[in-house]
């Protein structure tokens, strides 16, 4: 992984709102539909979109379409991959 990527995961790592999406994700069976992620962060749907976006964009998470509902999951390789490469900074 090189700097960049690190540097994209960091910045989409940054914000509370998309470390409770993940820490959402990852307590919920590693699976999430997107109605539930409104339900705990009270923010209006732009704004989770948003997040969402950011997080989609930077590989941290991975959304699923199953009929007319969106799923997201974690990336884990991307997370490990961008674990290791802070270690070796």
């Amino acid at each position: 992984m090189n700097l960049k990527q690190v540097e994209k995961i960091s910045k989409a790592l940054s914000d509370s709102n998309r470390l409770k999406i993940i820490k959402a994700i990852q307590t919920d069976g590693g699976k999430l539909e997107c109605t539930a992620i409104s339900s705990f962060l009270n923010l209006a749907q732009p704004s989770i979109s948003h997040h969402i976006k950011k997080l989609v964009d930077a590989e941290v998470i991975e959304a699923h379409k199953e009929g007319r509902f969106y799923f997201y999951s974690l990336n884990q390789e991307r997370l490990d991959g961008y674990l290791k490469a802070l270690k070796k900074l």
